[in-house]
């Protein structure tokens, strides 16, 4: 008898554990990545003739935290494959969240609690990728190669520039093909040691950010405690960074950070998903001064899509965002910067890109600048910044 009871106790776990892997992640993302309009969507004909020319690039999307097949099409979140494919889109960063502190909020956060082991036990990650930072982003670039090599050829992952520079050729040649690159939110992977950045690298990872929502070990973050600058450790890093190829991002970092970052760079930084202060003022988006600072070294500011980004719930909101961009940096420093799939509520999905084109004709942005923005700064960053 209590053989029997230990057996159906074990089922009943067994059923709710199966459950649970089936709905609650499904059930967190439909409330966390919402779309105010659902798609499809539909732009003038002048915008849509021209959206299908452009080189698309999209600098910031946290699709792998959520579990998807990002093969199949859903409903839920913002980004998979045949959604990438119907909004043009050609560059695709997936940044890689790997804490996520309780009670998130853009002003101030401490490290002292992470919300993110919870998710990954819904979804079944492996034991060490619940109790590691920089084994959780190992196992999302593993989930990503997986995605690549089943997509029959739909996807590439850019490792070098010899990557990009194929990508670009079967994109001239026609090809619909969809090239994505590994970014991390945050320098916690590095678990505080610089040489896990060889771990990362051989991942495939080429873009990391020194901070997210909280302080590190490399520099302070925008809404981090101390917000402070660099630290020693995040100066070596810096220079790691530079000769790996890997790319730096400034997004969530402090002023103090972001200064020592750029005077410090010899490379191209950027700033992969942000708004602008000039527009929309708040803690979380970057000032004129800020904007130029990263200008400065060569690179690129990513737009940011969602409300606290643009002030705005639309396509409009969002080209007008870019267009004072334009004005303080030049087009040949703006890029698309979406964050789709981050937790935030989104004007459309990724389908809807040519919304965005639409929206900068509307606003009187030339055909060369909309070129550049929407696509063609991003390749060239990579093309700067990528190993050999």
């Amino acid at each position: 008898m209590v053989m029997k009871r230990a057996l159906l106790v074990a089922v009943l776990l067994g059923c709710l554990f199966l459950l649970i892997r089936l709905f609650v992640p499904s059930i967190v993302e439909r409330v966390q990545n919402r779309v105010l309009q659902p798609g499809p969507y539909s732009a003038s004909a002048e915008a849509e003739a021209l959206h299908r020319t452009l080189l698309v690039a999209d600098l910031h999307a946290d699709t792998l935290l959520w579990g998807r097949n990002l093969l199949e099409p859903s409903r839920a979140g913002n980004i998979d494959l045949p959604r990438l494919l119907q909004g043009n889109v050609g560059l695709q960063a997936f940044t890689v969240v790997s804490t996520v502190p309780r009670n998130l909020n853009i002003d101030r956060n401490d490290d002292s609690t992470d919300l993110l082991p919870y998710l990954g036990m819904a979804q079944g990650w492996p034991l060490k990728a619940l109790t590691s930072p920089k084994q959780r982003v190992l196992y999302q670039a593993k989930r990503m190669q997986q995605f690549v090599d089943n997509s029959n050829g739909a996807m590439v992952l850019l490792r070098t520039r010899g990557d990009l520079a194929n990508f670009l050729k079967m994109r001239a040649s026609g090809s619909h093909v969809i090239a994505a690159f590994l970014g991390t939110e945050g320098a916690q992977p590095l678990e505080g040691k610089l040489e896990n950045l060889d771990a990362l690298y051989a991942a495939g990872f080429r873009m990391m950010a020194p901070t997210h929502f909280t302080d590190t070990a490399i520099g302070g973050s925008a809404a981090g405690i101390e917000k402070g600058g660099l630290t020693p450790l995040g100066r070596e890093w810096v220079k790691q960074m530079e000769s790996r190829g890997m790319l730096i991002d400034l997004a969530h970092a402090s002023p103090d950070t972001l200064r020592d970052v750029t005077a410090m760079a010899t490379k191209p930084v950027i700033v992969s998903h942000t708004g602008v202060k000039g527009v929309c003022n708040n803690n979380r988006n970057l000032s004129d001064d800020q904007l130029r600072a990263v200008a400065d070294t060569g690179g690129v500011i990513g737009v940011g899509f969602w409300d606290v980004a643009s002030c705005g719930t639309d396509a409009a909101a969002i080209a007008k965002a870019i267009r004072y961009t334009v004005g303080v940096v030049g087009a040949e420093h703006v890029a698309l910067g979406s964050d789709f799939d981050g937790a935030v509520t989104e004007p459309f999905d990724s389908s809807g890109m040519a919304l965005i084109t639409e929206a900068l004709l509307q606003q009187g942005v030339l055909e060369h600048d909309i070129r550049l923005i929407m696509g063609e700064n991003v390749a060239r960053v990579l093309s700067q910044t990528l190993p050999e």
